[in-house]
């Protein structure tokens, strides 16, 4: 068995895609904009970069020559989920706490690919304990375009010296699905928000119902 795992972050160690959704929602009802959870589930795995192009293409073409107001719309969003984090504390996904210790002290390398930007993915994982698990951390602003394409996952993978196909990949979404089979890992689902159609259930090694299972399969 292969014995480099990388993972996702938001969906995956943490039970935050949710929350992030109803902060988009919350800003949006705050500016009378509506239909944005469709866009913001479609956001799901993406970085900051093509993040604010869909969300800018999906706003021209409904509201063809009105500005967005990205920006300040962004900025409302992450205030809102800071404050969520600050008041009620990171939720972690389960199994999470049984399945890192299990692979460390099994001999895995583990490392980290999230979309999400460096500050935010290290102070998450420093604020719930996780950091340490971690040799490698990738992160959304590493890199110019994020999941669906590759460029993360192989970065990873570069950084921990291993070949993209001898890593175990662990998703929640189907664009990170598609970021890590296009990358020529082997992509674990662990479906969040999105459960997967079968074009991304043939993109992967295995579905799992969550973490715990996970930890079943390498314990094969």
């Amino acid at each position: 068995m292969n014995k480099t795992v990388i993972f996702d972050m938001d969906g995956v160690l943490f039970d935050t895609e949710r929350l992030c959704i109803q902060c988009w929602e919350k800003a949006a009802k705050e500016r009378g904009i509506e239909g944005i959870e469709e866009v913001s589930r479609r956001c799901i795995g993406l970085n900051d970069n093509d993040t604010k192009t869909l969300v800018l293409e999906a706003w021209e073409q409904r509201f063809p020559g009105q500005a967005f107001p990205y920006e300040e719309f962004r900025r409302k969003v992450s205030e809102w989920f800071r404050e969520e984090i600050q008041k009620n504390g990171l939720p972690l996904k389960p199994g999470v706490e049984k399945l890192l210790p299990y692979l460390q002290q099994g001999g895995f390398r583990i490392g980290l690919a999230s979309s999400s930007r460096y500050e935010s993915v290290v102070s998450h994982l420093r604020q719930a304990q996780l950091i340490d698990y971690f040799s490698v951390i990738v992160s959304g602003d590493m890199v110019e375009h994020s999941k669906p394409r590759p460029d993360i996952y192989l970065l990873a993978c570069r950084k921990m010296g291993t070949l993209p196909e001898h890593a175990y990949a662990i998703e929640d979404s189907p664009n990170g699905i598609r970021a890590a089979a296009t990358a020529g890992m082997q992509p674990i689902m662990v479906p969040d928000l999105v459960e997967p159609d079968e074009e991304i259930k043939r993109l992967c090694l295995l579905v799992c119902r969550d973490l715990t299972e996970v930890m079943r399969f390498f314990n094969q």
